[in-house]
């Protein structure tokens, strides 16, 4: 999950700058002073919107799927955190993942009051769609 926000970051900041770049806002420093800039004809305003409009797009895109990605991290350890908190579940056993707001809980409990307790909490923590229930007893 950590490698995916990571690719998702990176992925972003390129955008950013390949389009800060195209854009002119980026890479102007170092031109000799006796060359002057100009154009000789028509600019095509509306292929730079096109363009700019498909690379906010892309960024809207990214943003979205790292608030996702965020939301689900937030998720896993406010579920974690309520384990951990609870005196009847014994967290270091069980792993938490989540994925668009689907909780999968696995690993071993020692008990049935145990597992239908990590379950619960799971269940009841806002904005979890769904709980899988990979949990083993463990005598």
């Amino acid at each position: 999950m950590v490698r995916a926000l990571l690719r998702l970051i990176l992925v972003f900041v390129i955008v950013i700058a390949a389009a800060a770049f195209f854009l002119g806002w980026w890479g102007g420093h170092g031109r000799p002073a006796d060359h002057p800039l100009g154009t000789a004809g028509h600019i095509d305003s509306s292929r730079a919107q096109q363009v700019g409009a498909e690379v906010g797009a892309k960024t809207a895109q990214a943003a979205n799927r790292a608030s996702e990605i965020l939301s689900d991290g937030a998720l896993t350890a406010k579920i974690k955190s309520k384990m951990a908190l609870d005196d009847s579940v014994h967290a270091r056993t069980i792993d938490v993942s989540t994925t668009d707001h689907v909780v999968t809980v696995s690993g071993s409990v020692r008990s049935q009051a145990e597992h239908d307790r990590a379950v619960q909490l799971a269940r009841e923590t806002t904005g979890v769609t769904s709980v899988i229930d990979r949990l083993t007893i463990v005598r």
